[in-house]
């Protein structure tokens, strides 16, 4: 049965599932969708529109839907959308989009959001998803499935993190990590591959040794950029993993991809 604290306020309008349990104190706006088997332990603020999918959980102080921190904004209604078996931690933000950013901002399923994490206005971000204490996104940035972002790191707006990639913790990154790298460095830069996430994935030694080659291939001095994916691509073509990395590199984004801070990992 949904159960709903004495304290708490629910505004009119909200539409709550099955089983969901709304703590103390805290406040749940009417254009707010609880999916069944949601809850917020105590003391947080969820204004809408926003859509919270099932079984997600939301701890104390967490600020979900308000306002985005973009001087553009100009109270348009724009969304928040968080998937399925989240778990949302204390003082966490989350904002919605804006109309500079197709009006949403996008959370997946089964991600964990650590103590004073930040997701900005027009985020995209997949599923199984870890952003560590007080890591921060700015605005329009792109966090693929699997990607862990430690604490303390600061992601630049419209920066795109790829696929089970890895920024370790205090990292500013102004530039697109591509899928299964390593960033970090107080100005991060690439330092190789994640090879604890793909061995926790269950990569193979041959899907390993693969990606280790293409990325030694992709980022050595010689010949062009566009040349050595052209030569990744040949020698690869029967590694999706690769190619997946290559298609993140030539994908739309306005800003360069992050670079090895030298030619060795």
């Amino acid at each position: 049965m949904t159960e709903i604290h004495p304290t708490a306020i629910i505004e009119a309008g909200a539409k709550l599932g099955e089983a969901v349990r709304v703590g103390p104190y805290c406040c749940v706006g009417g254009n707010v969708e609880l999916g069944d088997g949601a809850e917020l332990i105590s003391h947080a603020v969820v204004t809408g529109p926003t859509r919270i999918g099932a079984k997600t959980k939301i701890y104390p102080f967490a600020s979900i839907g308000h306002a985005p921190q973009d001087l553009k904004y100009g109270g348009e209604a724009s969304e928040l959308n968080i998937g399925s078996g989240n778990i949302i931690r204390e003082q966490v933000t989350m904002n919605p989009g804006t109309a500079g950013g197709g009006m949403v901002t996008r959370v997946g399923n089964d991600c964990l959001f650590m103590v004073g994490a930040h997701v900005a206005h027009d985020c995209r971000i997949g599923n199984n998803v870890i952003m560590a204490n007080n890591a921060t996104l700015g605005g329009h940035v792109v966090v693929e499935d699997g990607a862990i972002i430690g604490g303390l790191a600061a992601i630049h707006q419209y920066v795109r993190i790829g696929k089970m990639a890895m920024v370790g913790g205090m990292s500013g990154v102004g530039s697109d990590v591509i899928p299964f790298g390593f960033a970090t460095g107080e100005r991060a830069h690439l330092s190789g591959l994640n090879i604890v996430g793909l061995k926790r994935h269950g990569f193979s030694r041959d899907q390993m040794h693969a990606l280790r080659s293409a990325y030694r291939l992709l980022f050595s001095p010689e010949g062009t950029l566009i040349q050595r994916m052209a030569d990744v691509v040949r020698l690869y073509e029967d590694y999706p993993a690769v190619l997946r990395v290559i298609e993140f590199m030539q994908g739309e984004s306005s800003r360069s991809v992050l670079q090895p801070k030298s030619n060795d990992e």
